[in-house]
């Protein structure tokens, strides 16, 4: 069931453009992710759902609710924010009820509340303490409960763990997702750091220039990019630059050699040149086989990375990266060494309006 649609929504600022035709429908209880780089318009897209900038056009629809000209407090949403923007004066306790405050809730309903949010971010002891006597991690579960007290529709996350060490974050982001699956709230999380919209979400929004690149799964939007944007954003890429040789086929001639993808090519003429994308995991370095693509070149690069040996083929214009598990019983191989790579068909991936 759609609970937040977003139809057509457009924010300029002058001559600039900072969303545009952007569309989405998200079910209720889903976690959506907004991923891309620094003033792709994720964050703005977030504010006007959460009714801090208003819609140049467009429109935003929360559990069938027009909610366009609303303000913050009448949408029922709750707000986590990259700098947790906690009161400094007033204890954790007193953060944590502010808003059913506001909404002048009983004070016999607060308190409770209160206790239950604290004891849900597992900080059940330090309700009297103030922000600055806490981590970094403490005040983001704080700055979370507070949110979450007065039982909002749609929960809105704004890079909330940016600010804090890798560690931190990939336990802090562990436990967000858990509580989120427990209550079941729609959920809608802004960030730039891939890792974390591929652990974390059922779907993904990625966006460059003001508007979506691709919407999907994680496991679509890492092995299935659409664009070169995408493919080259999440995670680590191989682009080969081929020429079509049999569209209807899906065969495509790589510094003349010749590969197959296992589909057609479509909106493709013989002799024109596609990008093709080829994650490092899916290539192999060794013999042939009948069901897979081998293509000859020279070792150009052996990184030695502990666990991990990281090898670059070079074949004529076009390179490929792959890694290989480090193992003292097989040496890697060295610059300069001919070397055969292989890999799937269903691996490949050619890149839509890109010729090369």
């Amino acid at each position: 069931m759609k609970f937040l649609e977003i139809e057509n929504l457009r924010k300029v600022y002058g001559a600039q453009v900072g969303v545009q035709h952007f569309d989405i429908a998200v079910e209720r209880g889903e976690f959506i992710s907004f991923l891309g780089p620094s003033g792709c318009g994720k964050t703005t897209t977030l504010r006007m759902v959460a009714g801090f900038e208003q819609p140049s056009a467009g429109s935003i629809r929360i559990d069938g609710r027009d909610v366009v000209g609303l303000r913050p407090n009448q949408r029922n949403i709750g707000m986590v924010f990259q700098s947790y923007a906690l009161f400094p004066n007033m204890t954790v306790a007193q953060n944590v009820a502010f808003g059913l405050k506001i909404a002048k809730r009983p004070d016999a309903e607060i308190k409770p509340r209160v206790a239950e949010m604290l004891q849900m971010i597992k900080l059940p002891q330090l309700g009297d303490r103030f922000p600055y006597q806490l981590s970094g991690g403490q005040q983001q579960r704080v700055a979370l409960a507070r949110a979450l007290a007065g039982s909002p529709q749609l929960l809105l996350l704004d890079e909330p763990l940016s600010a804090l060490d890798a560690k931190i974050r990939a336990s802090l982001r562990s436990e967000i997702r858990d509580l989120q699956r427990k209550l079941g709230i729609t959920t809608i999380y802004v960030t730039h750091d891939q890792e974390e919209a591929l652990a974390m979400s059922d779907r993904i929004v990625v966006m460059s220039e003001g508007r979506i690149e691709q919407l999907g799964t994680p496991f679509e939007i890492y092995n299935r990019p659409r664009t070169r944007f995408v493919a080259s954003f999440v995670g680590t890429l191989n682009i080969l630059r081929g020429k079509v040789i049999d569209p209807a086929k899906g065969v495509v001639r790589v510094d003349e050699q010749d590969i197959r993808l296992d589909q057609q090519i479509p909106n493709a003429a013989p002799g024109e040149m596609r990008a093709i994308a080829l994650r490092p995991e899916a290539v192999t370095l060794g013999e042939t086989r009948p069901d897979r693509n081998a293509m000859k070149g020279t070792i150009e690069e052996v990184s030695f990375l502990g666990a991990i040996v990281r090898i670059k083929v070079r074949f004529k214009d076009n390179l490929i990266s792959l890694d290989t598990f480090n193992s003292s019983a097989s040496p890697p191989p060295r610059r300069g060494d001919s070397a055969t790579v292989t890999f799937a068909p269903a691996d490949l991936q050619v890149l839509e309006g890109v010729e090369g």
